[in-house]
């Protein structure tokens, strides 16, 4: 979707293309913490839209975005909608072939977390039918695989509680000038391998400050623990040639309209090694095409 600077009286631009955003994903996943954090930031939010009306609301907005009203409009569709997987499948190729494209957020949790959360609130899943509630969330999961391959960024809320889902929200689709928006995600391999991750990078070649009494208590947020991993042998090397890899990458989505990329960064607990990298790979990331931020999952999980 194309993004043109927007007039200082507030106005959109005459004919311009109207911002749609389409977010869905598991159900328990956390789209109405997702929809608020929008509606928050100026998002005008329709929930639980049928898939075969978005060509139809979208032009509408457009209508409306001609007569000078700067227009953001966030979708949030789920299999409660019928015919969900046809229906989004064609109006997506009805958009594909218009003059813009939706950005598609995608929220996602593991088995094991879904259950807990639907288990929290005592209510069943809208695809559980007779069966269990585990049965729901694979039927759910085989329903959404193809929208999630379409997705440009993937959510990983298993681990994250409302407040830490509403600030991911934001630094995902904070405005940035158009730039490319690199979550660096530090995490821990013993609590699994985030869904949502573009690309993993494993720094347990380097040695564990955990093994060091004095740095063992403290976290890669602590500049003695920095300084320890920073200057072990192959560290450094391993920022310049990952730098280098994602300044090709990210050209590469910055000409494809990509706007989202998660790099994991991993090392044993998501604690030490994995904390000062991510660090000072954000760091290195921004600049004038991207902006790099952090994520630490695991951090305090110990």
């Amino acid at each position: 979707m194309t993004e043109g600077a927007r007039p200082t009286d507030g106005a959109a631009p005459q004919g311009a293309p109207v911002e749609l955003l389409i977010l869905t994903g598991m159900s328990g996943a956390g789209r109405s913490t997702a929809a608020n954090v929008l509606e928050d930031h100026g998002w005008h939010v329709i929930d639980n839209l049928p898939p075969r009306l978005l060509p139809a609301m979208v032009a509408l907005g457009e209508e409306v975005r001609e007569r000078g009203v700067d227009l953001k409009v966030a979708v949030v569709v789920d299999v409660r909608a019928q015919r969900f997987s046809d229906d989004l499948r064609s109006a997506f190729d009805e958009l594909d072939v218009s003059r813009w494209t939706p950005r598609l957020v995608f929220l996602d949790a593991t088995d094991e977390a879904l259950v807990r959360r639907f288990e929290s609130v005592r209510r069943p899943h809208p695809l559980q039918g007779e069966g269990r509630l585990l049965d729901g969330i694979q039927r759910e999961r085989a329903v959404l695989s193809e929208l999630r391959s379409r997705a440009d960024v993937v959510i990983d809320t298993s681990g994250l509680n409302v407040h830490q889902l509403a600030r991911r929200v934001e630094d995902l689709l904070g405005a940035e000038g158009g730039r490319l928006r690199i979550a660096v995600m530090s995490f821990g391999f013993k609590y699994g391998i985030p869904l949502d991750a573009d690309f993993v990078f494993d720094l347990r070649f380097l040695p564990n400050p955990f093994w060091v009494p004095e740095l063992k208590a403290l976290t890669g947020r602590d500049a003695p623990v920095a300084e320890f991993v920073l200057e072990q042998p192959g560290a450094e090397e391993f920022l310049d040639r990952v730098t280098l890899l994602m300044d090709t990458v990210m050209a590469g989505y910055v000409r494809e309209g990509r706007r989202y990329v998660t790099v994991g960064i991993g090392c044993t607990g998501g604690k030490h090694r994995s904390v000062a990298i991510t660090e000072a790979l954000a760091a290195r990331l921004s600049n004038e095409r991207a902006v790099g931020f952090v994520v630490h999952r695991d951090l305090g999980r110990e």
